[in-house]
């Protein structure tokens, strides 16, 4: 049983790796998932408590990131409110409707948003790259939090 347990939890890790670029699979939350059943499984032997709460701090991070990364890539170009509101509806949209929806919708959300506020297609435009930059930039923190969640997992275990 113990083995199944150990398949289960490196599967989960696995999965939530390619979670971390995948918009189906909640990457961090599948890794922290994994890690806490290892730890679970070993009794907190390797994996104490307070190791498995900064995974879970890790985790919450890098799933907020997610959400905010184009409002922040919006805001900084001096965007509009609702180019802000647009780029978040765009990015939790997107996240249901696969890799091309998350790399594409921020930034149409975020466009019609400045476009109904400033009637202006080439600043719509900008705003809208600005949030595609933001999501492509959070990607790749989340991919770093979530190595780097992995890689103390394995540090763990070896020593």
């Amino acid at each position: 049983m113990t083995v199944l347990l150990w398949i289960a939890a490196i599967a989960l890790i696995v999965l939530g790796v390619a979670g971390t670029v995948i918009p189906a699979l909640p990457g961090p939350i599948l890794i922290f998932g994994g890690i806490a059943l290892a730890a679970w499984i070993d009794d907190f032997a390797r994996i104490p408590i307070g190791l498995l709460v900064v995974f879970a701090v890790l985790t919450v991070i890098a799933w907020g990131v997610d959400y905010i990364a184009a409002a922040i890539g919006v805001k900084r170009t001096g965007a509009s409110r609702w180019a802000i509101i647009g780029a978040a509806i765009g990015t939790v949209a997107g996240i249901f409707s696969g890799l091309w929806g998350l790399l594409f919708m921020p930034l149409v959300g975020a466009a019609i948003g400045e476009y109904i506020v400033q009637r202006d297609l080439r600043r719509a435009g900008r705003v809208g790259v600005a949030a595609s930059i933001g999501l492509l930039i959070a990607t790749v923190a989340k991919l770093a939090i979530a190595l780097t969640m992995v890689g103390i997992f394995v540090f763990a275990l070896i020593v």
